[in-house]
């Protein structure tokens, strides 16, 4: 898919950190309970980390306790969706739909939210602006 953000691999690796690399461009995984957006409870918009595009509001977060910060629903049209089946499991990988960053995975157990969906999304893909 072409992206509106297109970068080098040289680009990205110069611009992102390499656990950043790791995971948006890599599809890596933080480790769980470790991410700094896991439990946090401040409004704001939560933006791509590689590209800055809007993704998630906070008033979409809820806490799943997987370990990850969990939301019921990006907003309109921000992510896409890619069939996952790697480590032997199938599952959907959400991407950042402005530059193809990786950002975790959807998935159908979120149970209690107006979706039934919770991203389970890795804090270093993403970064919190506060709601002034």
């Amino acid at each position: 898919m072409a992206y509106d953000v297109q970068k080098t691999d040289e680009q990205w690796r110069e611009e992102l950190s390499p656990e950043e690399y790791a995971v948006l461009r890599q599809a890596g995984t933080e480790r769980a309970f470790t991410g700094e957006y896991t439990d946090t409870e401040t409004e704001g918009t939560y933006s791509c980390k590689a590209c800055g595009s809007e993704l998630f509001t906070s008033d979409t977060k809820f806490h799943s306790g997987c370990g990850w910060p969990s939301f019921y629903q990006p907003m309109t049209d921000t992510v896409e969706y890619i069939e996952d089946t790697s480590h032997g499991m199938k599952r959907v990988e959400v991407r950042c739909a402005t530059c193809g960053s990786h950002l975790g995975h959807v998935f159908p157990d979120g149970f209690g939210t107006p979706t039934g969906d919770r991203y389970c999304i890795n804090s270093i893909s993403i970064t919190l602006s506060e709601k002034k």
